[in-house]
């Protein structure tokens, strides 16, 4: 069943995420949109670049490596095929940081919060 990805805004109708990746070099882009495009018409797409965090409750993630840096954008689902991004970042240490952890956290609850008043 193919899935739709959305980016988070703000309700000022600012997109952090995309924000960061369209400020990337060309070729990244090129690389993280095939990454997304590809999320969306498999079911089950590898490990390798989408998988659950784990320790993270049911905050998500899309892996992406080019040349010598990883992207990681932090997303969640919202019902069955609707996959949310919350934040995108260049991950330079092992572990994900906690405040992208966090912030992923803080937006989807925002976004959930304005989704249930509308």
């Amino acid at each position: 069943m193919p899935k739709v990805i959305i980016f988070y805004e703000t309700a000022k109708g600012n997109c952090p995420a995309a924000k960061f990746i369209r400020a990337l070099p060309d070729t990244t882009l090129s690389k993280i949109t095939a990454a997304l495009e590809f999320i969306e018409k498999t079911d089950h797409p590898p490990h390798h670049i989408f998988q659950k965090m784990s320790g993270a409750h049911d905050l998500w993630e899309v892996r992406v490596k080019h040349a010598k840096n990883i992207y990681r954008l932090l997303s969640f689902f919202d019902g069955k095929q609707l996959i949310v991004v919350t934040s995108a970042f260049q991950k330079k240490t092992q572990k994900t940081p906690r405040q992208e952890i966090e912030t992923a956290r803080q937006r989807k609850a925002d976004y959930l919060k304005r989704k249930e008043t509308t």
